[in-house]
């Protein structure tokens, strides 16, 4: 099993814990953002959807699978703007499986060769997808404790 397999492996069991979590909590509660906290359970959850989206296959002149609409509301840098809807979360608890079910498919097409260089906001530079799949993981355990530590707050 190549690198880029092995990480995607290490993303997919994260998704199923965060899928996991999100589906103990109500829509109500993803849609609260604590004291101390400047976005919701909903949006942590969507922005590790994005970013993988963003980082995977935008970086890599692709198609997306997610919105426009919804990069603009949980890209980096956004805020919790809008309550997410029932049929938000709905397609939510899909694209956390769906985008890497098909990033596996787009891998072994050999779909996905090689992206634009891009300096992350923790200061690490992605030169290839082997950096990306490896950020990612980073990125979502980071937003998993954020998760773990909101959940207790709502």
């Amino acid at each position: 099993m190549d690198q880029l397999q092995r990480a995607l492996n290490i993303t997919r069991t994260s998704r199923n814990l965060h899928l996991k979590v999100l589906n103990s909590l109500t829509l109500e509660q993803l849609n609260t953002v604590p004291n101390g906290y400047k976005n919701s359970l909903f949006w942590n959850f969507a922005h590790i959807v994005v970013t993988q989206q963003l980082l995977v296959y935008k970086l890599g002149d692709s198609d997306m699978i997610v919105s426009d609409e919804w990069v603009e509301l949980y890209r980096k840098g956004s805020v919790f703007t809008k309550p997410a809807s029932e049929n938000d979360l709905i397609l939510l608890k899909e694209l956390l499986i769906k985008t890497i079910d098909k990033t596996e498919d787009d891998l072994k097409a050999n779909l996905l060769n090689s992206i634009t260089p891009y300096m992350t906001s923790t200061g690490y530079e992605l030169k290839n997808l082997e950096d990306v799949f490896q950020f990612l993981n980073f990125h979502e355990g980071i937003h998993f404790g954020y998760i773990l530590s909101m959940k207790k707050a709502v």
